[in-house]
């Protein structure tokens, strides 16, 4: 059997790309220190008998006996609320995180896919965006440190393909939604859900034109699934270009859910992109791939998934994991 290493598998993604490959046929080896990530996003892989969990910092050395055949890198925090709390850590993960990373995959000769975002193009000046675009971001505004660490990340990853011919693959992904989220990570579509079913009002930051567009964690993870195993290095978009501003999705979350909440307008959050819309011409050519889910089914099952949750998960606003990173 081959093995993969997946950091940061106790995440939102993460956890769902352990899920794919064990049913793929693989031996998964899942990595995360749980700063962000959640015991119970792994716990039904308790047991599993091709997969193994190790509690480590990425920022710190990696040791690994096993051969790898594949590493794919996805610990970091990726929320505003996340990299606004914890800046250095965000940093970190994006820098140290990926050079231990890329190391240990030159060690074992194995593949690495890479996590980046769609945040390397900041507030967008061409729309919808595609691979070629070069951003338009604030390196020292307060979501810089994600945004830089991820376009750093880039670099190295580069770097080590291009100097030390690493096989390596760059996932550029865009906002993704499903089960596992984390209701409190400050992101709109657990932000909407939670309001919701806590009773409050949604809020909406400026006028509410700002647009984004949903891509299902199912075509997510299939599309990550195809890039690994295609032959091409550049970044790709994996996302969803179905485009719906801010205002209508807080509108259509209350209908679809019958929902009885207000919309409230609260002033925009500091370089906060306008506009996020991937342009997916190179996944759709290269890796015959584009989203299957529509935004309705998937976020009914989105929301079922909330609505699961107990009532101290409902309420609780409180980030336990970060206090001990919070002065590193």
């Amino acid at each position: 059997m081959e093995r993969v290493l997946i950091t940061g598998a106790a995440g939102f993604l993460g956890s769902h790309l352990c899920d794919k490959f064990l049913n793929e046929g693989f031996e998964v080896i899942g990595m995360d220190n749980f700063i962000t990530g959640s015991v119970k996003n792994i716990a039904h892989l308790s047991g599993h008998p091709h997969f193994k969990f190790i509690e480590h910092d990425v920022t710190q050395y990696i040791d690994i006996d096993e051969k790898l055949d594949y590493v794919l890198h996805f610990a970091s925090p990726a929320s505003p609320i996340d990299y606004l709390r914890i800046p250095i850590q965000t940093l970190k993960v994006g820098s140290l995180g990926t050079h231990n990373v890329l190391g240990l995959a030159k060690a074992k000769n194995a593949r690495v896919l890479i996590a980046s975002t769609s945040e390397v193009y900041g507030d967008p000046l061409v729309h919808p965006q595609a691979e070629e675009y070069y951003g338009n971001v604030n390196p020292i505004g307060p979501r810089g440190v994600y945004d830089e660490a991820k376009r750093f990340q880039e670099a190295m990853t580069m770097a080590y393909h291009n100097f030390h011919g690493v096989d390596t693959r760059i996932v550029r992904i865009f906002n993704t939604y499903g089960p596992r989220m984390r209701l409190n990570d400050g992101r709109v579509i657990p932000a909407f859900m939670g309001q919701i079913l806590r009773g409050e009002d949604l809020t909406v930051f400026g006028d509410g034109s700002q647009t984004r567009s949903f891509c299902y964690i199912d075509d997510q993870v299939e599309g990550i699934y195809k890039l690994l195993f295609s032959d091409y290095h550049l970044p790709v978009n994996i996302g969803n270009p179905e485009e719906i501003s801010i205002l209508d999705f807080a509108k259509e979350i209350i209908a679809l859910t019958n929902g009885k909440s207000k919309i409230v307008f609260k002033d925009l959050p500091v370089n906060d992109p306008m506009q996020r819309c991937p342009d997916i011409s190179k996944a759709k050519n290269i890796l015959g791939w584009e989203p299957k889910i529509d935004r309705k089914t998937g976020m009914q099952q989105t929301f079922a998934y909330f609505q699961s949750l107990t009532d101290e998960e409902l309420y609780d606003t409180q980030y336990k994991n970060f206090d001990k990173y919070i002065k590193k």
